[in-house]
């Protein structure tokens, strides 16, 4: 053990620069104790950094030779931690993180003689057990706390085991597909956003809050041994529940694989030490909707940008107002070009659509659209909150799209839906405006590999989907990536 006095300790928190590490070094180096941090950056943020902290850079497999020293105290919080995205991620991510990286830990601690606090997942205890295969990342986690446990009898290597329960509070991840409920919940409703809840809805959590987590696992490292010491709140509130607290309109999305409906809580073990939560979620979000009440809400409105439309337009513009027909709940505003005289006064025959043209009422419209249109575009988000803006092609109607975008301090997401239109080659004079409009694009549709590949060089940051060409394909590319769209950013 390290040669020191009760008081102050040599401490080393893998995952120290992620949401509940660097909350945990924070507490330890108030404390006076020296503090180490491992971790990959893999989550964690050098933001996190807490001043009077050694940071280290690497993965716990690489523990022995990255952290020479003999701590008194290791806290292994570094592991991958998501249910629903570990059956997103290669398999080999979770295994590395999970399985290799806490084999290291453990063999670094046993050399050492440290005591190992190991944060394990309470996954393990849900819906009647059967929670801890339900998924890569649960499964992981289960069989890790079984493998500590062995540590402990086979070689009497000091150890306890604390469980988390749905950790909320400052320093939350809030964006990506690492955040977390309540911040993702929070993100929204800053951005004016509808509140997006995974069906079905029903599934019980026990949110608890950072400092109460940070407060179980001081207690624990100090004063537990063994396994079970769960640092959650004793309320539990369905997802739904959660989300009305925000008071905000709810988009239900679909179910995904891993989501489990329940999991115990069993904090007896560290309430016998003394622990108990201090911190309410209902108190919790009400001051943060009380802090943010002056944000407005944005409504369930899409700007399409197109070169033509109704009653003029061919397959892409039929194929949007079959999309505008079957999403009532949603209104489309739609910028185009006059194109030709009198198409103004032709009235839209859908509710949800209001459409505005610009030019003087000729082919030549076209030309005049990205700048009539991006001007109409920055008038009109000053008047409405919109969840993205859309452009049919890649035409004079992306143009204005990427314009408007442009303009904003807060860009909006950008979808382009191409046809069966060809690519402009690299000496065409359309190529550059065609580069300038993919190139601020969130995400491309294409209907073909040739057209993918080459888009893909136009702009490779932006996500490139392939159409999917069965039955009416342009059709079936708008409803499809429109949903996509909305559950990318509202999710």
């Amino acid at each position: 053990m390290n040669e020191g006095t009760e008081a102050q300790k040599l401490i080393l928190v893998t995952g120290g620069a992620g949401f509940v590490g660097s909350h945990l070094v924070k507490r330890l180096v108030a404390q006076g104790h020296r503090v180490i941090s491992l971790d990959n950056y893999f989550t964690g943020s050098r933001d996190n950094h807490v001043e009077g902290a050694e940071y280290r850079e690497g993965h716990t497999r690489d523990i022995e030779g990255l952290v020479p020293e003999t701590p008194d105290m290791v806290y292994h919080l570094g592991e991958y931690s998501r249910v629903e995205q570990s059956f997103e991620d290669p398999i080999h991510l979770v295994w590395d993180s999970n399985i290799a990286g806490t084999f290291a830990v453990l063999e670094f601690a046993r050399k050492r003689g440290s005591k190992i606090l190991y944060a394990g997942s309470s996954t393990k205890f849900a819906d009647g057990g059967f929670g801890k295969s339900q998924s890569p990342y649960a499964w992981s986690k289960a069989a890790n706390t079984e493998l500590v446990r062995n540590y402990g009898e086979w070689f009497k290597l000091p150890y306890v085991i604390t469980y988390f329960y749905n950790v909320y509070g400052e320093g939350e991840i809030a964006g990506g597909p690492y955040a977390t409920v309540i911040a993702i919940f929070k993100e929204k409703y800053k951005r004016g956003h509808p509140i997006t809840v995974t069906a079905p809805g029903t599934q019980l959590r026990n949110f608890t809050h950072i400092e109460d987590t940070i407060n179980g696992l001081v207690l624990a490292g100090e004063k537990g041994q063994g396994d079970n010491y769960g640092i959650g709140s004793d309320k539990a509130y369905t997802i739904l529940e959660v989300a009305n607290l925000f008071g905000r309109e709810i988009i239900m999305l679909p179910e995904r694989r891993g989501t489990r409906m329940q999991s115990p809580v069993d904090t007896e073990n560290l309430r016998a030490l003394g622990w108990a939560p201090k911190h309410d979620l209902t108190k919790h979000i009400k001051d943060f909707v009380n802090e943010h009440k002056d944000v407005k809400q944005v409504e369930k409105r899409v700007l399409v940008f197109s070169t033509t439309f109704y009653p003029i337009g061919g397959p892409a513009e039929r194929a949007l107002m079959d999309v505008i027909e079957a999403m009532p709940n949603v209104h489309f505003d739609v910028i185009a070009s006059r194109y030709t005289k009198g198409a103004e006064d032709v009235l839209s025959p859908l509710t949800n659509v209001t459409i505005y043209r610009v030019g003087k009422g000729s082919p030549n419209d076209k030309y005049r659209l990205p700048f009539l249109g991006a001007r109409k575009a920055r008038e009109l988000m000053r008047e409405h909150h919109y969840m993205f803006l859309w452009a049919l092609m890649a035409s004079y109607g992306a143009l204005a799209a990427a314009l408007a975008r442009r303009s904003q301090k807060e860009p909006l997401p950008l979808l382009i839906t191409l046809a069966d239109q060809k690519i402009p080659g690299t000496f065409s004079p359309r190529r550059l405006p065609l580069r300038f409009a993919v190139g601020q694009a969130d995400q491309i549709s294409s209907t073909s590999e040739p057209q993918e590949r080459h888009v893909s060089r136009l702009a490779p940051k932006a996500a490139s989907v392939l159409s999917n060409r069965s039955g009416d394909a342009f059709a079936n590319q708008v409803r499809v990536l429109y949903n996509a769209m909305l559950k990318k950013y509202h999710a």
